[in-house]
């Protein structure tokens, strides 16, 4: 079950049905600026979200940030080397500490009043510090986050409890093991673009291969793709693609295909030829490929907006076919991407229209079901095939909420 921002358990709410078969969400719900706030509070915040590669991290005063909507995360490799995590502000008057990656000597300082933290968080110099009688520094360290590392990932939390990162994952975290990602370095900077879609259009075309044969015609000639795939209980969604025997008419997705054939002898023979999808509820896309991955992490921005990060990592010390399947990778999946975004901006021009009514949900869209039915869990505003009146949403949520924990 989703548990809700205070910790408590939200009984599901019924899901709307068309002729006997699930629906999506209403239009209404990837239009509106009120309801990304409410779904960045209950569902971004109280998820792990990826920050950054052990690899970006190694050194003492090494650190990364994330950018969300509202809030930046601070990643870094405290003198004990112990990675921590923490909120990416000032505990005097909020300035933003860290941009961006690199290292820090020996303190973190405000660039605005010069207040000074250990890499451990803790707050070591207040400027003027007699003009504050009686400041308590042991209590005004940086605000610690939770922090997971999975098979080298590094995942935060902002709202802390439920299951963690290898409970989510469960077995499906062994398959990841096969492919060494702890290994992996980046590819290059981290891609950042702003989609013109609501986030859960995004997310919803993440969560399908149902559109595979007809959007993306390359991937559709060669491999042989899962529609279906498994989704767990804890919203971990997973599908493989293999590569055809069948050679593609295409010169770079034939390459690619050849030369799998002999490269990386060190992964299992499965992983040598497949491409394994992973999507962690409620906003990430993990794709694992014999010489690479990539994360694909859709952030909320505007009811029509959002923030799409896309860090990849490669493969260190490669030989010559496999840095050429990198090279071939990372074009292929360019076309893949700009695919999907014409595609999910499509589908935000179409919410508009007059008289467009939620359509049935196939067998092959069930996770994206699983994905509606937490939002609904979350913010049961969306239940309403109607927006609210503007400025009433938030009011119209809370009460749904409180008679939903009332009747469970």
């Amino acid at each position: 079950m989703m548990q809700d921002i205070k910790g408590a358990k939200a009984p599901r709410p019924s899901t709307p049905r068309h002729g006997g078969l699930p629906v999506s969400l209403p239009a209404w719900a990837y239009a509106s600026d009120e309801l990304i706030d409410i779904e960045y509070e209950n569902l971004i915040l109280p998820s792990w979200q990826f920050a950054c590669h052990i690899s970006q991290v190694p050194n003492a005063g090494d650190y990364a940030t994330l950018d969300m909507k509202k809030d930046s995360i601070l990643v870094m490799r405290g003198k004990d080397m112990v990675l921590r995590a923490f909120m990416n502000v000032c505990r005097h008057r909020a300035a933003k500490l860290l941009t961006g990656a690199g290292n820090c000597k020996a303190r973190i300082t405000c660039p605005y009043h010069g207040w000074s933290y250990d890499l451990s968080g803790e707050l070591k110099g207040v400027p003027a510090e007699k003009t504050f009688p009686g400041v308590e520094k042991e209590h005004l360290g940086l605000k610690e986050i939770e922090i997971e590392i999975l098979s080298g990932m590094v995942f935060t939390r902002v709202i802390p409890g439920g299951p963690t990162l290898r409970e989510s994952f469960g077995e499906m975290a062994d398959i990841i093991a096969d492919y060494r990602l702890e290994e992996m370095v980046p590819g290059g900077e981290t891609w950042v673009d702003t989609w013109d879609c609501n986030w859960k259009i995004a997310v919803d075309n993440n969560l399908e291969n149902y559109h595979i044969p007809i959007g993306h015609p390359g991937l559709h000639r060669m491999l042989d793709s899962d529609l279906t795939g498994v989704i767990n209980s804890h919203g971990i969604a997973y599908s493989k693609s293999v590569l055809k025997g069948t050679p593609s008419a295409n010169r770079a997705e034939r390459m690619y295909q050849h030369l799998a054939k002999g490269a990386f002898p060190y992964l299992p023979e499965a992983a040598r030829q497949t491409w394994t999808f992973f999507s962690l509820a409620p906003n990430i896309g993990l794709d694992i490929y014999p010489d690479s991955f990539d994360i694909f992490q859709i952030l909320p921005q505007s009811g029509r907006t959002c923030v799409m990060r896309y860090p990849i990592f490669v493969r260190p010390g490669s030989s010559r076919e496999e840095k050429a399947m990198q090279y071939l990778n990372a074009r292929i999946n360019r076309q893949v991407g700009l695919e999907d975004r014409e595609l999910c901006e499509r589908v935000q021009d179409g919410m508009g229209s007059h008289g467009y009514e939620p359509g049935p949900l196939s067998n092959y869209e069930h996770a994206v079901l699983d994905f509606h039915n937490r939002i609904r869990a979350a913010c049961p505003v969306v239940t309403d095939t109607q927006a609210p009146a503007s400025g009433t949403l938030r009011q119209r949520n809370d009460a749904l909420r409180s008679g939903a924990r009332s009747a469970a």
